[in-house]
């Protein structure tokens, strides 16, 4: 007797390993199809009206990745004896259809927080389900689901503080059941041993499968050109590497040196994975098996303080990634606007002139212009970096945080709608955030984390010339400017000007 045929729908989990949605698929059969769906409704999409510029709401970076990530998951696929189809269109049409045509019994694929997608996934279930077909979707691009969290009153959590003991709390009751499988920690191995769907039978497909490899240029046309800039390495096997490369290799580890390397642009303190937890090329249990096994290393070694807590540092962002997500589940209306509910009536001035010296790099403030000169190039910026650029735009330029998150969203090759919308409020001081106002001074911030100006140099070469004093406060005399903009502001100023607004609106 055949093995009944399933589907898996690929989306945020591009990969084979570790893909909880997958695994259970596996399990149950070996007949497994790999499915993704290219939507229209995602790929064509534009920024919010009003926001200058018509920005894309998909980065060209991350078409580049995405493009890539594809290629390599299909002969994974191949490899593991089935086969990927990529689709084009709208999923609540093409699943039931695909499913029909494969004769596939049951479609299973992971959750996502985002409600546009939460929504779709809605629809795709009735469809499916109108059709006979039964669907199976579970949580898998978080360490801990987010309805598994809650205060003492059985509210999501609004602070990260408390939040992040909680997280911590269950990930160590996590630890303790071992296999991902049985609702642990420790990742899985990718499947092997599939069984092929009858090529006969995609004659049935309800529309052209489309083949995603290097050998097909232009299958999902971008334009862009940053990929020898970009530090995020598209595929599976790349985010092992980069996982490894920053975890591993005893004392000389980045990771044990992320506490104070993460804030220095100039240098490569940071792991380059955002891109790849975004798209699933690498899961949550798999970065945090690598920084559990580094615990083990330091241990080893002598337990230094100073690298235990960069560890923790490192797990404190993943738990701020997944904070972000939590309250996109359970406030869908951040995606609209923001958290406090008073910001809605802020005075901003929104001059488009300004914004678009803001995001060409040109506001004549010189770290604020390598940050942005860094994301246009190489589709990426620093997170150190994009916190200032941020407070620059909202609290310099006093311009609306809602056109920065288009912006970093039309160019971010790890643009993520939950923690691009997190860490835009945080900044706008519109947010989930104990402390509501918060400003950086942009020229403090440069001599503070780029005090050679070496991060300044390497994105403003046409000031090479220019002094480190004069590259960190922007006061570069006009002579030495040499076609370089004046400033467009003055901070202290606008840091005046900014706080009376916001007393007003507090008012």
């Amino acid at each position: 007797m055949a093995a009944e045929r399933w589907l898996f729908w690929h989306r945020r989990d591009l990969r084979l390993a570790d893909n909880l949605g997958l695994a259970a698929a596996a399990r149950a059969t070996p007949a497994v199809t790999g499915v993704f769906v290219l939507d229209p409704a995602i790929l064509q999409a534009r920024a919010p009206g009003g926001i200058p510029g018509d920005l894309p709401a998909v980065a060209p970076a991350r078409l580049w990745f995405l493009q890539e990530s594809l290629q390599e998951l299909a002969e994974a696929w191949r490899a593991a004896g089935s086969r990927l189809l990529v689709l084009q269109g709208d999923p609540e049409q093409l699943l039931p259809r695909a499913a029909a045509a494969l004769g596939a019994a049951v479609v299973a694929w992971n959750r996502d927080v985002e409600p546009f997608a939460r929504e779709r996934d809605r629809r795709v279930a009735r469809a499916l389900q109108a059709d006979g077909r039964k669907v199976l979707a579970g949580w898998d691009q978080l360490l801990v689901e987010p309805e598994a969290l809650s205060t003492g009153a059985g509210d999501p959590y609004r602070v990260y503080g408390p939040y992040w003991r909680s997280w911590r709390r269950r990930l160590e009751q996590l630890e303790a059941l071992g296999s991902a499988a049985s609702g642990g920690l420790d990742p899985l191995a990718a499947p092997s041993s599939l069984i092929d769907c009858d090529p006969a039978q995609l004659a049935g497909l309800p529309v052209e499968t489309l083949e995603p490899t290097a050998a097909t240029p232009n299958w999902l046309p971008h334009d862009f050109a940053g990929s020898d800039l970009c530090p995020c390495r598209p595929g599976e096997a790349a985010a092992q590497q980069q996982l490894a490369a920053f975890c591993t290799g005893g004392r000389s580890a980045p990771l044990l040196a992320y506490d104070e390397g993460r804030n220095i642009p100039g240098e490569a303190g940071t792991s380059a994975l955002s891109a790849a937890l975004k798209f699933g090329t690498l899961s949550p249990r798999q970065a945090w098996a690598a920084a559990q096994d580094a615990r083990h290393t330091v241990a080893a070694l002598g337990g230094a303080q100073e690298a235990l807590a960069s560890i923790q540092v490192w797990e404190q962002e993943l738990a701020w990634r997944e904070f972000y997500q939590q309250a996109l589940f359970h406030f869908p209306e951040l995606a609209e606007g923001p958290y406090r509910p008073q910001w809605r009536a802020f005075p901003w001035e929104n001059d488009p002139s300004r914004f678009a010296a803001w995001r060409e790099g040109l506001t004549g403030m010189p770290i604020i212009d390598a940050a942005m000169r860094q994301l246009n190039a190489s589709g990426w910026m620093h997170n150190r970096c994009r916190m200032v650029v941020a407070s620059f735009l909202v609290k310099d330029l006093i311009c609306d945080w809602r056109w920065g998150e288009a912006a970093f969203m039309a160019l971010l090759v790890d643009g993520d709608l939950a923690a691009n919308n997190g860490g835009w409020q945080w900044s706008a001081s519109s947010g989930m955030d104990p402390k509501p106002l918060r400003i950086f001074n942009p020229a403090t911030q440069a001599s503070k984390f780029d005090a050679e100006a070496r991060y300044i140099r390497q994105w403003l070469p046409e000031l090479k010339h220019v002094s480190n004093r004069d590259l960190l406060s922007g006061e570069i005399a006009p002579l030495e400017r040499r076609g370089y903009p004046a400033p467009l502001v003055n901070h202290k100023t606008q840091q005046a000007r900014f706080k009376a607004l916001y007393t007003g609106l507090r008012g």
